[in-house]
């Protein structure tokens, strides 16, 4: 009985990884009331539309730029994907 060790047709390879539009580090709280993963500046903003960085805890990220679901994306210095 041969054992097929070759790649599945459902597995991605790592340039069709999706990326998430949104940096990992992003939050706000109505982050905490998903249960999935953010796909639009409308599931991190509540009427407070107060965002923060996970990593520095400030509204202000690694980078010394403001924290929000516009500027918190790909191309930023300080981004990684949530995927």
């Amino acid at each position: 009985m041969a054992i097929d060790l070759g790649k599945h047709s459902d597995e991605l390879t790592p340039a069709e990884t999706p990326q998430s539009p949104f940096c990992a580090s992003l939050r706000s709280k109505k982050f905490f009331m998903r249960d999935a993963l953010p796909t639009e500046a409308s599931d991190y903003l509540d009427a407070s539309n107060h965002c923060w960085c996970r990593m520095t805890q400030q509204v202000i990220g690694p980078d010394g730029g403001i924290v929000n679901p516009d500027a918190c994306v790909n191309g930023r210095a300080c981004f990684s994907s949530a995927f």
